[in-house]
């Protein structure tokens, strides 16, 4: 019993332990709700700073739109021609001021381009602008570069793809198997109150068990010490009763010695014990009549007389053998009553000390079940413990990809579809400047 105790109290420890493993993660889920929340607010506000980014780069557009038209103009391009010295600087104007056009609109749909702020950093983009500005590599290194360009976006664009695939299916795993882990620490839980209860009223079981044994037992003694009681006094009195009845008979007989010679026994031929025969002689000697008096006349015998004192020793010895049968039946009913007793004693305690047995041992497998379940309640508790770390670390690796792929995706394909305008402004720029250099060449040599 003192080491079931102690295996209580341990268990006990254990328990106040899991609860403060159980505060811990509630505190822990607190922390990661209220990141989640915090996150939600700083994605509202990059929405709007995105929001005002796009209306910015709308607007700046718009002006290089303008701008490029205002140029353009027929207007301003007899204005420009007036405006130079002679035809054939008009002419080089005119070739520089296409490729410087070309260029302009390629930087154009590469600003188009720009970083996005859900995007990396491109400094292939800044790169390929910064050599359209010096205007000292050809079209062709540029149309390269964009070609590089497009093909790390779609890479970009399916590393994306498959982040987000990886993403979804690991929350979604991850998020099965902390509800099943739930479920399971809550009928753990469960199960550990039921069997700590069980417990608990298996041993109250057992306690009231052990106290009604020993209270049977006690009532075992005190029955037996009564009936040693009983049964002496019985004896004391069948013994008592016996010596009376003989002192009696003796008395009766010795009268009829007397009064009534033909009613007169001898006693037998054998050798009186010396307590009765000091009785009997203490009984003749007191029993003896007196002297008679001096009379005058011959001495009668009262023969009517010593008929009644027999007849009164009639009725002691029929009293007294009326009472002897009264308590020899008393005494066999006393112990009938006993032997019943003692054998529903001896049954009751069988069956008690059984049950008691049968109660340890039930007790002794739920309290190897409890350990059991307080054991699976704590790696469960501790597999749940990891399960939550492992999605917030995948919330914060995953959230904000999965959040804004779609935008991404979209700013990808801006992306790409800008640096295939800038391509297709680039090639065709190029194809221009070859006929134009072509025209010059041949005009000196018609002259010559």
């Amino acid at each position: 019993i003192e080491e079931e105790q102690t295996r209580i109290g341990d268990l006990g420890v254990e328990i106040a332990g899991m609860e403060n493993d159980l505060e811990d993660t509630e505190q822990s889920l607190g922390e990661d709700t209220k990141f989640l929340a915090e996150l939600g607010a700083n994605c509202q506000k990059k929405e709007k700073e995105w929001s005002e980014i796009q209306k910015t780069r709308s607007e700046e557009l718009v002006a290089l739109a303008e701008t490029i038209k205002i140029l353009n103009d027929d207007d301003a391009l007899e204005l420009f021609k007036k405006t130079l010295p002679s035809a054939a600087a008009a002419s080089l104007m005119q070739v520089r001021s296409g490729s410087a056009h070309a260029r302009a609109d390629a930087l154009v749909a590469l600003k188009a381009a720009a970083r996005h702020q859900h995007l990396p950093a491109r400094p292939e983009i800044d790169l390929i602008a910064l050599a359209l500005s010096g205007k000292k590599i050809g079209f062709g290194k540029v149309i390269k570069m964009i070609d590089e360009m497009v093909a790390n976006l779609k890479q970009e664009q399916l590393d994306d793809a498959v982040k987000k695939e990886y993403c979804e299916k690991q929350l979604d795993i991850a998020e099965d198997k902390k509800k099943e882990l739930e479920v399971t620490l809550s009928d753990s839980e469960t199960a550990i109150e039921e069997m700590e209860g069980g417990i608990a009223t298996l041993t109250e079981e057992i306690a009231a068990l052990k106290k009604g044994i020993k209270a049977l037992d006690k009532s075992v003694a005190e029955a037996t010490e009564q009936r040693k009681e009983e049964n002496t006094e019985y004896k004391e009195l069948k013994q008592s009763d016996t010596a009376a009845k003989e002192i009696l008979l003796f008395a009766k007989n010795r009268l009829n010695k007397f009064y009534n010679p033909k009613l007169y026994k001898p006693p037998p031929q054998v050798e009186e014990e010396p307590a009765f025969v000091q009785i009997a002689r203490h009984m003749q000697h007191r029993g003896a009549p007196p002297p008679p008096p001096e009379t005058f006349g011959p001495y009668t015998k009262k023969s009517e007389g010593a008929m009644g004192v027999t007849q009164m020793i009639d009725l002691l010895v029929k009293d007294l053998d009326k009472e002897l049968t009264e308590a020899e039946v008393m005494e066999e009913d006393a112990q009938k009553e006993y032997e019943g007793l003692m054998a529903e004693a001896a049954t009751k305690r069988v069956d008690d000390v059984k049950s008691m047995s049968d109660k340890e041992a039930s007790k002794a497998a739920m309290e190897e079940a409890l350990q059991n379940a307080q054991d699976t309640k704590a790696s469960t508790g501790k597999e749940l413990m990891s399960t939550v770390k492992y999605i917030k670390n995948l919330h914060a690796e995953c959230d904000w990809l999965m959040k804004y792929f779609d935008v991404r995706a979209e700013a990808r394909a801006g992306e790409i579809d800008a640096l295939g305008k800038a391509k297709a402004v680039l090639s065709g720029a190029d194809f221009s400047l070859l006929q134009t250099k072509k025209r010059p060449d041949t005009s000196f040599l018609r002259r010559k």
